[in-house]
């Protein structure tokens, strides 16, 4: 998926909350191109991982996750059972984002502990994935304040930092103006992430609601963006059923 990213491509997924890896395959047999399973505010344990993992590997999709906190343990666990990248909420500053990226690196150039008889090693059989990491592991920087949104041209810099990722949600909740995304500011907020991401030759990202919302996402700028997540999926399509069952003749 870096590599991907990094050659201009526009990837389309969604986040996994239900904890679920059959609803991570069925969104990979949809056709989605990444699965980000959600440890922030999804409803699956860490030891639900490998199942999902598993799951996106069986549909062909990428997997990412959404670790609780910028914490050594967390990442690195991540990484370990074969995530192909990880993103961070709630970075502010240039400061914490180097921080959470040397996460993602084995030392010297980070604080990830060094082991091959995992996943992501394939059990002790593909020793040399450690020398493949920093080219494959995917850093992903979520911009959810206004001083996220300041510090965006620095972080967007940070070797390691591959997307800058906007929290909808969190963003304009911080701005004052809590799911507006059409309000001026956060208009002016979106386009200065976008910027800083391609001043920096690295790819922006964002949570939108809707497949309708796609498009214009898209002429935004953005290259990685998330369609909801599993669950929203879910009750948006039994949604859609019930009010069919509505207009039918009264029973």
């Amino acid at each position: 998926m870096k590599a991907r990213l990094a050659a201009g491509e526009t990837l389309v997924g969604a986040f996994a909350n239900l904890g679920s890896p059959l609803a991570v395959e069925a969104m990979g047999a949809a056709g989605l191109d990444w699965a980000l399973v959600d440890l922030e505010h999804g409803g699956g344990h860490e030891a639900a991982l490998v199942g999902q993992l598993h799951a996106a590997a069986v549909a062909g999709m990428h997997a990412l996750v959404r670790v609780e906190a910028a914490e050594r343990a967390r990442a690195g666990r991540a990484l370990d059972l074969g995530a192909e990248g990880v993103m961070f909420p709630r970075l502010d500053t240039v400061e914490e984002a180097r921080a959470a990226i040397r996460l993602l690196r084995y030392p010297p150039e980070g604080e990830r502990g060094v082991a091959t008889y995992n996943r992501a090693c394939g059990f002790g059989t593909r020793p040399e994935a450690i020398d493949e990491a920093a080219e494959r592991i995917l850093g992903v920087v979520q911009i959810e304040s206004p001083a996220a949104v300041d510090a965006a041209p620095e972080i967007a810099r940070l070797d390691g930092v591959d997307v800058l990722f906007i929290g909808p949600g969190d963003l304009s909740h911080a701005m004052g103006i809590r799911g507006r995304v059409e309000a001026p500011e956060f208009r002016d907020a979106v386009s200065r992430v976008v910027s800083a991401a391609e001043g920096a030759g690295k790819a922006a990202g964002i949570l939108v609601n809707s497949a309708s919302a796609l498009p214009a996402a898209a002429a935004d700028g953005f290259r990685m963006i998330g369609v909801g997540s599993d669950s929203t999926l879910l009750v948006q399509g039994a949604a859609a059923v019930a009010a069919a069952a509505r207009r039918l003749a009264p029973r």
